[in-house]
């Protein structure tokens, strides 16, 4: 008896933080990509980027700050969805957890070229080749991220498998989390593999935005409502 009721505790506690991580999360993508990244970088013009980092190189640095909660927040989420949907499937939901931390590995690498591109547009010597090296530091940021996003659209999949069967979790939020997961990995594996296909690309975006974005936020503040109320009994399969 004390071991359910100390089982049905912790899964509220992990429904409860979770869905806090995963809204801090959004909120903080929103400003360091969302906001700060897209208006400082312009991938086609290295002069213009370098010159707009060195002018607002505080605002670049808070980007990074915000990278850093992001990734902070993530391996949070993989805990928290791990205590949650252990019910439903221990070893999925492991494995799930496992992705989830391999793709925060691999955003903390990405993070790094961030922080080196900082340095070198802060730096007090400048040559002409500085600006191209600046930019190379960001492509690198988008490409090893690319690579995290595909392992993070795999967790994804096995998260939304496990909320399809729950009976407790709505179907639209599991449907969301499915088709993004699919759109993390198609989009990212043609990133990946054939950055050319801009307008493939283009087009999977405007497919796949939506649930990409409300897929796991949607879930986030379900579990921040309502997964702190729902019973141990009720986390099982449909």
């Amino acid at each position: 008896m004390n071991k359910t009721i100390h089982g049905h505790s912790n899964q509220q506690k992990s429904a409860l933080i979770g869905g806090i991580a995963l809204v801090t999360m959004a909120l903080a993508a929103f400003f360091s990509y969302g906001f700060v990244h897209e208006s400082l970088v312009l991938y086609e013009d290295a002069s213009t980027t370098f010159t707009n980092l060195q002018s607002s190189n505080m605002l670049f640095k808070a980007e990074i700050l915000g990278w850093t909660i992001i990734l902070i927040t993530d391996i949070i989420v993989a805990w928290a969805f791990y205590i949650f949907l252990e019910p439903i499937n221990r070893s999925l939901a492991l494995l799930a957890a496992w992705f989830r931390l391999i793709y925060t590995a691999i955003l903390g690498m990405a993070i790094l070229n961030l922080i080196f591109a900082s340095l070198l547009s802060n730096g007090t010597i400048y040559t002409e080749q500085l600006p191209a090296h600046v930019m190379l530091f960001l492509e690198a940021f988008e490409s090893i991220w690319a690579i995290g996003l595909i392992v993070f659209g795999l967790h994804l999949l096995m998260i939304g498998y496990m909320a399809v069967k729950a009976s407790c979790i709505p179907k639209v939020i599991s449907i969301l989390l499915l088709l993004g997961a699919i759109g993390y990995i198609s989009i990212n594996l043609l990133i990946t593999v054939f950055s050319q296909e801009n307008a493939v690309i283009s087009v999977l975006k405007l497919i796949f935005n939506v649930p990409m974005i409300l897929g796991e936020l949607g879930f986030g503040i379900w579990l921040l409502i309502r997964g702190g109320k729902v019973s141990n009994t009720a986390i099982t399969f449909s």
